[in-house]
């Protein structure tokens, strides 16, 4: 953490920055306006949230297939039924400002037990026009796909893992859990070569923070891999 944080010459900004948080997603105004009976179909007080059993709550709202009427429908990624599905609304039913038109990745909020070196469970590419329900965080708004596809092999590299474990000690897998996971370049212009092997840009990271043998053979046997 200290040589991370020392790379950065006081400068340092973590992974947390591009971190968006569950509740990213909203209901309109709109969507209550068209469909009255959904209110009582919520919780209480939770009128605009799409929360983790909304797929499941307002099947009449979230449709498997998007219909030939006319209307713009834009896809949610989310839980039905325990199982990780994506669902049409109407585009004018979802309010967010910040990176639905943009590349990103989506990771469950609530991820293993909080043990060191723990796997994340599947993270997903999302595409623009794609947002989640409040199952899932998401990192990153980006324009392209490459930069999208370098987070994913960098949240899955055992250097970052290493990292995050320092302050995700429980289930809980939100953006200030990511502070201590130093941002990087995703871009082709990157110091980090992204078209590599994950164990090939964990050998890059390592040799980017200047780590000792002791912490590098620390972090290969206590994390696990992900492919």
């Amino acid at each position: 953490m200290e040589k991370v944080a020392d790379y950065s010459d006081g400068s340092y900004t973590g992974l947390d920055k591009i971190v968006f948080a569950p509740e990213n997603y909203k209901f309109t105004e709109k969507m209550h306006d068209e469909n009255p009976t959904v209110l009582n179909r919520l919780s209480k007080g939770h009128k605009y949230d799409l929360k983790s059993n909304v797929f499941d709550k307002l099947p009449d709202i979230f449709l498997k297939e998007a219909p030939d009427d006319g209307c713009q429908y834009v896809r949610i990624y989310g839980l039905s039924k325990k199982q990780r599905v994506y669902r049409y609304i109407k585009a004018d039913y979802i309010s967010n400002k910040t990176n639905f038109m943009g590349w990103k990745v989506f990771v469950p909020k609530a991820n293993g037990s909080g043990a060191l070196g723990e796997t994340l469970s599947t993270p997903l590419i999302g595409k623009p026009l794609i947002g989640n329900t409040q199952t899932f965080i998401s990192i990153g708004n980006f324009k392209t796909e490459f930069e999208a596809e370098s987070v994913m092999k960098y949240i899955k590299s055992k250097f970052a893992r290493a990292l995050l474990g320092i302050l995700k000690i429980t289930q809980d897998n939100t953006g200030s859990r990511w502070k201590l996971v130093p941002l990087q370049d995703f871009t082709s212009n990157s110091d980090i070569d992204w078209t590599k092997s994950i164990p090939e840009i964990d050998q890059q990271l390592y040799k980017k923070y200047n780590l000792s043998e002791e912490e590098i053979n620390f972090i290969e046997t206590k994390v696990q891999a992900m492919d």
